[in-house]
């Protein structure tokens, strides 16, 4: 283990074309917890390379030379021998012991309440910092967002090797049944499916047990592959089911239904501004806290708009809503309305107001 101990201290290590995210590592430390591919090596690897080469040890602990227990008894003197103050340990195994350094990183999939250090979460890129991938801010980023989404390794692929490396990835990551729940969703024609309807529909594809699937489906929650938006004040109505990138969902199936992609892509804005949000009829997204409802209709017109916020008016009214935003992929206008203040604003202005 002193061997490979070694090996790891010396190596350099190499980030190619990082972009700035918006995650703030605490500089006492931290847990990372996030999907496959989500960035977090590269993450952890930028910030050792502005610090002293000497101060440093990264360890990726899938690396399959690991003996977990010799790196148990030989980690923390390593690091007080070598005057080691930083350690990574990047895709950290739960039965390994963390040293007692003054800066110490994990990072994992899941968040392990256990770990007594300040938790982080990174999700795939959202649209402003995508933009930092693109050259010309207009159109055009808008489409290749749709295309790539968030993943940071999208953006160094050739695009025929895109779908394959993610089913790659998260058949190593996932477990059977969890990928085959991603598989399902991805598939269906609608947003809302009760755990019970795929349990149903992958029973007559495959041998499963109704608690083996249920678990699947709360492991990829807690682990942020999947989120649920409930019904407002119908708590036992069927959720609405997101994933935590389109890229999922263009690399899961070939069937297209541009509008729960796109109704995916607002969700996933909206989520990581930290908005507890719900839906109802005819309302994609309403957030209570703001008295707000977010509507997604990506080729929405004057016409539409105004039947539809005419089937949403009592909702309106009886929750004190203040504000409608509709959003939408070039459209952008106003809508007069006696109670509510209605804005139609193209996705891309919408996601960088949204942000601020």
């Amino acid at each position: 283990m002193e061997i490979l101990l070694d090996e790891y201290y010396k190596q350099h290590l190499h980030v190619n074309g990082y972009v700035e995210r918006k995650i703030q590592l605490d500089p006492y430390g931290c847990q990372i917890s996030g999907v496959t591919l989500s960035g977090k090596t590269t993450l952890v690897k930028q910030y050792l390379l502005t610090c002293k080469k000497s101060a440093y040890l990264y360890i990726n602990c899938r690396d399959i030379r690991i003996d977990i227990e010799e790196l148990n008894r030989r980690l923390a003197s390593y690091c007080t021998q070598h005057h080691i103050d930083i350690v990574v340990l990047d895709n950290y195994i739960d039965t390994i012991i963390l040293p007692p350094v003054p800066q110490l990183f994990i990072t994992t999939e899941r968040y392990l309440p256990h770990i007594t250090l300040p938790h982080r979460i990174l999700m795939p890129l959202d649209y402003e910092e995508f933009l930092a991938y693109e050259m010309k801010y207009d159109s055009t980023a808008l489409n290749h967002f749709l295309q790539l989404g968030g993943l940071p390794v999208m953006q160094t692929l050739h695009s025929e090797q895109r779908h394959l490396y993610i089913q790659q990835a998260l058949q190593k990551r996932l477990s059977r049944m969890e990928f085959s729940v991603l598989v399902f969703i991805a598939k269906s024609p609608t947003l809302k499916l009760s755990t019970y309807t795929i349990y149903e529909k992958i029973r007559t594809e495959q041998k499963v047990s109704k608690d083996m699937l249920y678990k699947s489906v709360t492991s990829l929650i807690e682990k942020r592959y999947l989120f649920h938006v409930r019904k407002w004040h119908h708590a036992r109505a069927v959720a609405k089911s997101y994933f935590c990138d389109i890229a999922l969902k263009n690399a899961l199936t070939h069937q297209k239904n541009f509008r729960l992609l796109f109704e995916n892509l607002i969700f996933l804005e909206l989520l990581k501004r930290d908005r507890t949000l719900y839906y109802s009829d005819k309302i994609d997204f309403y957030i209570p806290s703001q008295h707000r409802i977010v509507l997604c209709m990506p080729f929405s017109n004057d016409e539409v708009l105004f039947k539809t916020i005419e089937q949403i008016e009592a909702f309106i009214v009886t929750q004190s809503v203040t504000h409608v935003k509709v959003v939408t992929m070039s459209s952008s206008g106003t809508l007069q309305h006696p109670f509510v203040d209605v804005e139609m604003l193209p996705f891309s202005e919408w996601a960088i107001i949204e942000g601020e």
